[in-house]
């Protein structure tokens, strides 16, 4: 095999990698921005996340936190995959829309969000205390799996979070259990716990018409139910597109300005 010049191959490790700072200095300082590896030792165990960090970040202000939960493809405990699919590809075609702190934990292979439950909120602490994040602007968003996690996480803690960006996801354990092929515990309780919970967030829905992976109605059964409760819930559902609804929702300058506008 030929050698490659120099910069090309450092060009192809950044582009593998997803997670470069732009410039290297201390957690935290105002001039370190871009997509950050970050760890933090949970219950005597090494758990791995990424932060976005928005270019002109400074402490002197307060900051949006978003928190996405990626799909069942980007488990893994490398610490990055989950920066490679979703909301990362719109923030670099898109940094000017993304003037927030963006935390992304990664789910380990073959399990669901409830077996780092600890693990998250352990790094959203993290994050709150390393940066200046304002309190009353914490939302979550998650595609797929994660958008199974968004509808179940936040209602659990509706206490913290402003609002929820749901896409190609749904509401019922059951249905993720076997979809995934993975145990899923009660820690988020029941559906008909949840719903009343939602009822209290801002939400918008984003679903693909002709998903093949996750069907439609699985949105379609959670924006009922909440609206039914009294619920603020809006939902999108792209005619034609089969399960990557999230790179169009993700892309959406109005999606974006709604979530991060969204406060307690």
């Amino acid at each position: 095999m030929r050698h490659l010049p120099a910069l090309w191959a450092i060009g192809i490790v950044l582009l593998l990698s997803g997670c470069v700072t732009t410039k290297h200095r201390a957690p935290g300082d105002p001039d370190v921005s871009g997509f950050l590896n970050k760890s933090i030792e949970v219950n005597g165990k090494v758990s791995k996340y990424v932060i976005y960090v928005p270019d002109g970040y400074t402490p002197s202000k307060s900051w949006p936190l978003v928190v996405f939960l990626h799909g069942a493809g980007e488990r893994g405990d490398d610490g990055m995959m989950q920066s490679q699919v979703g909301i990362s590809p719109a923030i670099r075609k898109f940094p000017e829309r993304f003037p927030a702190i963006v935390l992304m934990p990664q789910c380990p292979t073959a399990r669901f969000w409830d077996a780092i439950l600890e693990d998250m909120k352990a790094q959203m602490a993290a994050t709150r205390e390393e940066y200046n994040i304002d309190e009353k602007r914490i939302s979550l968003t998650g595609l797929s799996m994660g958008g199974y996690g968004a509808w179940m996480w936040g209602a659990t803690e509706s206490d913290t979070f402003a609002a929820l960006l749901p896409i190609c996801g749904g509401g019922d354990l059951g249905d993720i259990a076997k979809r995934i092929s993975a145990d899923v515990d009660d820690r988020f309780g029941t559906l008909e716990e949840r719903i009343p919970k939602l009822a209290t967030l801002p939400i918008w829905a984003f679903h693909g018409a002709a998903d093949s992976v996750v069907p439609v109605e699985q949105s379609r059964v959670m924006v009922d139910k909440v609206k039914a409760a009294g619920g603020n819930v809006k939902y999108t559902e792209y005619e034609g597109v089969d399960h990557n609804s999230w790179d169009r929702a993700y892309s959406s300058k109005e999606a974006i300005e709604w979530l991060l506008s969204q406060h307690k």
